[in-house]
């Protein structure tokens, strides 16, 4: 009987009839685990519709949803980092840095642009978290040091996005001596009288937080982003006792201080364009 034994086809599908979805089409919230559609993601400026979860995005997609019509200047692009230590870990550091070059299609670990923001010009360091885990060497401290000198230059504010790991231990003390470095950048920018806006977004962490981004004019934060220098559990350790609930989120850090403003992403433009027209008057 057919009702009990298939005699065609039917929804069966052959192996070699199956079809797959094409990689990148489909992404998981990773807050509430439901499915989102790419175009989903890019008309709601990659927040979950479901539950305001901000996904994680680099450069990219920040310079499409700050600048007018996606119409921007990419300055400093040729920059690469050198391997002066010659250093290795569980491969070379040079042969590290080609190979995340060739998988993410980025210099390093930051791109620096000029455009307008609401018809507002404005200067833009964007760090990526894909590149080696956004992670401060060398090559992001000169990246931030010459777009601080381009905004002083052309009298133009600066927007610094963070996104990322820390220092770069490969580059040891290259690398932190960014963090003096880009401070100095940043006082002789509040010396100029030219806006400075610091936004933290998920992670913002180490050295980073320990300089450039905690030093704003305004420091803003996307929600829930975790912003911190060392981990939770090397905190515990020290000071051997629990943590408060949400500790080490943007949301805890603005009610204690630390940040002024919390704005979604969808917001983030017009909230920013705000600041600059009040700043330009």
């Amino acid at each position: 009987m057919a009702w009990f034994k298939r005699e065609s086809k039917g929804i069966t599908t052959s192996t070699e009839d199956k079809k797959e979805a094409p990689d990148g089409v489909w992404n998981k919230c990773p807050n509430c685990k439901r499915p989102l559609h790419y175009t989903e993601q890019v008309e709601n400026q990659y927040v979950c519709h479901y539950c305001g979860f901000h996904l994680r995005i680099g450069s990219k997609e920040y310079f499409s949803i700050l600048f007018d019509n996606n119409e921007f200047t990419e300055l400093f692009a040729n920059l690469r980092s050198g391997d002066p230590l010659e250093f290795v870990d569980t491969k070379r550091y040079s042969d590290r840095l080609t190979d995340t070059i060739a998988k993410t299609g980025l210099k390093d670990a930051i791109r620096a642009a000029h455009g307008f923001v609401d018809g507002q010009p404005l200067m833009v360091a964007c760090m990526d978290f894909n590149f080696i885990g956004g992670s401060m060497g060398s090559v992001v401290g000169e990246k931030i040091a010459r777009s601080i000198d381009y905004s002083i230059e052309h009298k133009i504010p600066f927007l610094m996005i963070s996104k990322s790991g820390g220092a770069r231990m490969m580059e040891a003390a290259f690398s932190l001596m960014q963090m003096a470095k880009t401070s100095a950048k940043l006082a002789l920018l509040a010396k100029a009288r030219i806006p400075y806006i610091s936004l933290l977004t998920d992670p913002t962490t180490g050295g980073v937080t320990a300089s450039y981004a905690m030093l704003g004019d305004i420091n803003i934060a996307e929600p829930g982003a975790l912003i911190g220098f060392a981990g939770p559990r090397v905190i515990k350790e020290t000071i051997k006792k629990d943590l408060p609930k949400g500790f080490q989120t943007a949301e805890f850090l603005q009610e204690h201080g630390f940040l002024d403003f919390i704005v979604d992403r969808r917001e983030m433009k017009e909230k920013l364009a705000s600041f600059l027209k009040m700043m330009a008057n």
